[in-house]
C-alpha cells in the first residue's frame, strides 16, 4: 500500500510539472507595423482583409491580432504574429513571399500604386507574467493601449518584477484588461524593452483608469520600494489603437 501511495504521488507530481511546463507560452511573436503611402491605407487593409491573413495561416503563421491608431498620422497598421520558433517564422515568411497566390494578390493591390513606405519589425518572447494570448473579445470592440518601456542600463529584471508581483494586479483594479506582456529581442547589443497590451472599454475609461492607478497608494508605495535605489524606467511610449474587423483580439 505504501509504495502505492508513493508511486501515486510521484505520477502526481510529474503531471502537475508537465501542466505547468505546458502553460508556458513559447511562441516566437514579431510585431509589425506597415506605414503606408498617402490615400493607400485601405488598399492594405483590403489586402489583408481579403487575402493576407489567410495566406498567412496558410504558411504556419498565427494571426493575433490587427490594429490601427486612433490617432493615424502616419497611416500606420500594427499587427501581431506568433510562430513556434525563430527557424519557424524564418521559413514561414520565405515560403509566404514565394507563394505565387500571394505575388498575384501584391501585383494587383498595387495597380494604383505602391501601399507600403516602409515596415517596422519588433521580435518579442513572452514574459512568465503573461496572460494566456488568445483571441478574445467583447460585446463592443474595445480601445487598446500598445506600451513599450525602455529602462536603464540593467534595471529591466527591476520592472518586470514590479509588473509580476504588483503593476499587473493593480492595473485591473484599476479596470484596465491585462491583454499580454513581452519582453523584446534586439538584433544588435541594445537592451530588451517591455512591450505590452492593455483593453481599455474607449478612451474616457482609459483616463479613469490609468488616474486611479496613479492615485492608488498600493502603487505609490510599490514604486517607491521598487526605485530605492534608482529609477527604473528611462522611457514610456503609449499608442492608443483600435481593432480591426479581422482581429482575433478585439
Amino acid at each position: 500500500m505504501k509504495k502505492q501511495f508513493i508511486l501515486l504521488l510521484l505520477l502526481l507530481t510529474c503531471s502537475l510539472f508537465s501542466a505547468s511546463a505546458q502553460s508556458k507560452d513559447t511562441r516566437f511573436y514579431e510585431l509589425r507595423v506597415y506605414y503606408c503611402n498617402p490615400g493607400r491605407l485601405d488598399a492594405l487593409i483590403e489586402r489583408f482583409s481579403n487575402h493576407t491573413t489567410r495566406l498567412f495561416e496558410k504558411h504556419g503563421m498565427e494571426n493575433i491580432g490587427y490594429w490601427l491608431p486612433i490617432d493615424n498620422k502616419e497611416n500606420a497598421l500594427y499587427y501581431v504574429l506568433a510562430f513556434p520558433s525563430r527557424e519557424a517564422r524564418d521559413a514561414s515568411w520565405k515560403s509566404f513571399i514565394e507563394d505565387t497566390t500571394w505575388k498575384g494578390v501584391a501585383r494587383r493591390s498595387e495597380e494604383s500604386g505602391k501601399i507600403i513606405a516602409r515596415i517596422s519589425s519588433t521580435f518579442m518572447e513572452t514574459t512568465d507574467f503573461t496572460p494566456a494570448i488568445a483571441p478574445s473579445g467583447s460585446a463592443t470592440d474595445r480601445l487598446f493601449e500598445l506600451r513599450t518601456y525602455t529602462c536603464h542600463p540593467n534595471k529591466l529584471p527591476n520592472l518586470q518584477q514590479r509588473f509580476s508581483k504588483h503593476t499587473c494586479k493593480l492595473f485591473t483594479d484599476a479596470g484596465m484588461t491585462n491583454i499580454a506582456y513581452w519582453t523584446s529581442l534586439p538584433a544588435d547589443t541594445s537592451q530588451p524593452k517591455l512591450i505590452y497590451l492593455l483593453a481599455h472599454k474607449d478612451k474616457a475609461a482609459a483616463k479613469k483608469s490609468w488616474d486611479s492607478f496613479r492615485q492608488n497608494p498600493e502603487w505609490i508605495k510599490a514604486r517607491d520600494a521598487s526605485e530605492a535605489k534608482g529609477l527604473i524606467v528611462e522611457r514610456v511610449e503609449s499608442i492608443l489603437l483600435k481593432p480591426l474587423p479581422f482581429s482575433t483580439i478585439r
